[in-house]
């Protein structure tokens, strides 16, 4: 007999398809039950002859045999579907696992290309004073400046290149873009002299 998950994976339905089938056959093994129990209480292990090793007379002897032989095999059934839900369950789990896993690991990836996608910063904020150009500018403590003006990656040479540019720039806004939070920013940042040290802060 095929099982649901041979040919194809198995579904919540196919999960409530074996837990009706497991509700049905122990609504007959319990019927069977009553039946025995109708027979004056005669179980699975009572013997069905009298003290002298005749039929008992006073139970039906065919539906009490009928009911222990369905009861056994039911029960087989039963043990037989449990293993099927078990496993049917086993398999969603897996399957949930295996989906989260491989969203997380899609998620990873994406978040990877995002970032090889970023331009390389050559420099970074560890100071913005209040209040100076740089400030007012929007530029952040943290934020990886990847162009200043003219200066890239491709030409920075030491931060003198950054004073250069900020010389020849004052009064003139600049250019800046920098990643901040791992994304792109551009800010415009004009240099000028102000009531603290240099042209930026």
């Amino acid at each position: 007999m095929a099982q649901p998950n041979e040919s194809r994976p198995v579904t919540i339905s196919d999960v409530q398809q074996l837990v009706k089938k497991k509700d049905e056959i122990e609504a007959q093994i319990k019927a069977c039950y009553e039946l025995l129990e109708s027979q004056k209480g005669v179980g699975m292990n009572e013997p069905l002859v009298d003290a002298e090793g005749f039929p008992r007379n006073d139970i039906d002897l065919y539906q009490v045999r009928t009911a222990r032989h369905n009861i056994v095999c039911l029960q087989n059934d039963h043990k037989a579907l449990m293993k099927q839900v078990e496993e049917a369950l086993h398999q969603l789990h897996a399957r949930e696992k295996e989906k989260h896993a491989k969203d997380e690991a899609e998620a990873l990836a994406e978040a990877m290309s995002q970032n090889q996608s970023l331009p390389q910063a050559f420099a970074k904020v560890n100071m913005v004073t209040p209040g100076s150009p740089a400030s007012i500018s929007g530029l952040q403590v943290d934020d990886e400046i990847v162009e200043f003006g003219s200066v890239n990656v491709n030409n920075f040479q030491n931060l003198q290149n950054i004073a250069t540019v900020v010389q020849h720039s004052e009064e003139r806004p600049l250019s800046v873009t920098v990643i901040r939070g791992g994304k792109k920013v551009h800010l415009g940042l004009t240099p000028k002299r102000w009531a603290g040290l240099g042209l930026l802060g």
